[in-house]
């Protein structure tokens, strides 16, 4: 597989798939750039080796066609600040006019094509849409981690078009890196930390966890079906009544496994869903009717520490609680304080999962763990155990 760092990109165009899907305001102003900010190291190294840059990147969901608030030419000066570089912005991604611009682009330039889910094709992951863009460029990279669980044309259609010219970006050789470390060879002890509100969302991971974890943490509202299954009192609760059965077994197999599973002992509960809720604290199989569990108590907090401080590996998905809301929010930021903790004294922590991450950079603690995965859906997906398209088509 060849490798971004030694390629020879003298003359060559590169075609690289990033993950532009950034927020922007109602003056289309960008108002979190992490996600451009990742791609940067890719796009430089191609630039000071004597190429050119062509990016292309989805932008929200646009539903049929061109919508003004997803155009990627909102992104335009702030790339070109961020790289130092001058950029040229095609108003489409495939047809004649990107084509034009690529054949005229010079070594050191870039070329940012409009958004590629303008064109249903793109989601569908069709052969011609994919070829339209390979025609662009000489060589592809896929540097967009968020996306490469997605089956999609310029994820990993586009790559068979080049058989001997593709490889992963900065961005995904470092994502692929720091999550094998948790999959691969883990440092003992191992704590898996997981929650969020659905065990449905989680089963899968949880299972492949099993096998490789020494301790599991259980947390969020998910932590409501286990106490459900296990007989306690949830109150009004989110409770998966469904998933009642999967809860027990998974108990079970996590003692067949010799892995200690940790439930909260305690929670923080209101009377409603709303920061301006009555709350008290109780015992987390002891929820009054009426009531609902938003957060994990003080000594759940203290107990979780006490495990992830004596980790070596640490892996967090999902938050304690409701931590938008400041009432429920100390569960969430006292794990992540422990594990910024444990991280100083050289455990390895990698954090996944869209609350997660933004919990950490909430508490401004992204600086003070090992690694904050950027990709969601396709970091959990990749745990699981499944092949991701948008890196077997790199890695074929």
């Amino acid at each position: 597989m060849k490798s971004i760092e030694t390629f020879d990109f003298k003359k060559k165009k590169a075609l690289i798939r990033v993950d532009f899907n950034v927020p922007l305001n109602e003056n289309h102003e960008i108002t979190d750039d992490n996600r451009i900010r990742a791609a940067i190291p890719t796009i430089k190294q191609v630039l000071s080796s004597g190429g050119s840059v062509i990016l292309m990147s989805h932008l929200g969901r646009p539903k049929t066609g061109y919508e003004e608030k997803f155009s990627l030419k909102h992104l335009v000066r702030h790339l070109s600040k961020l790289t130092g570089a001058p950029v040229k912005f095609a108003d489409d991604c495939i047809g004649n006019i990107p084509m034009e611009m690529s054949k005229a682009l010079k070594p050191g330039e870039i070329l940012l094509l409009e958004n590629l889910r303008f064109h249903k094709e793109e989601t569908k992951g069709s052969e011609e849409f994919a070829a339209g863009l390979a025609a662009l460029a000489d060589v592809y990279i896929n540097d967009a981690f968020g996306t490469a669980h997605r089956a999609h044309a310029s994820t990993a259609i586009v790559a068979n078009y080049f058989p001997e010219d593709k490889m992963f970006g900065y961005l995904i050789e470092k994502e692929l890196e720091n999550i094998d470390k948790v999959l691969e060879d883990p440092k003992k002890p191992y704590t898996a930390i997981m929650g969020g509100a659905k065990v449905s969302d989680k089963i899968l991971i949880i299972e492949n966890l099993l096998d490789r974890v020494d301790n599991l943490i259980i947390g969020g509202g998910m932590t409501y079906t286990f106490i459900k299954a296990m007989g306690g009192n949830i109150g009004n609760s989110i409770v998966e009544e469904d998933k009642l059965d999967i809860a027990r077994d998974l108990i079970e197999k996590a003692k067949s496994k010799n892995v200690r599973l940790v439930l909260p002992t305690d929670n923080i509960v209101a009377d409603k869903f709303g920061n301006d809720a009555s709350v008290k604290e109780t015992g987390i199989d002891q929820v009054p009717e009426g009531w609902l569990g938003l957060d994990i108590g003080k000594k759940s907090v203290s107990e979780f520490s006490a495990i992830i401080n004596e980790s070596k590996t640490i892996l967090w998905n999902g938050p304690m609680g409701v931590f938008e809301m400041e009432k429920f929010e100390a569960g969430t930021k006292g794990i992540a304080m422990a594990i910024a903790d444990a991280t100083a004294n050289g455990a390895f922590s990698l954090i996944g999962g869209g609350d997660s991450v933004a919990a950490i950079n909430k508490y401004n603690l992204s600086e003070k763990v090992s690694f904050v995965s950027t990709g969601g859906g396709a970091m959990l997906e990749y745990m699981e155990g499944r092949e991701l398209p948008g890196i077997a088509a790199i890695r074929s």
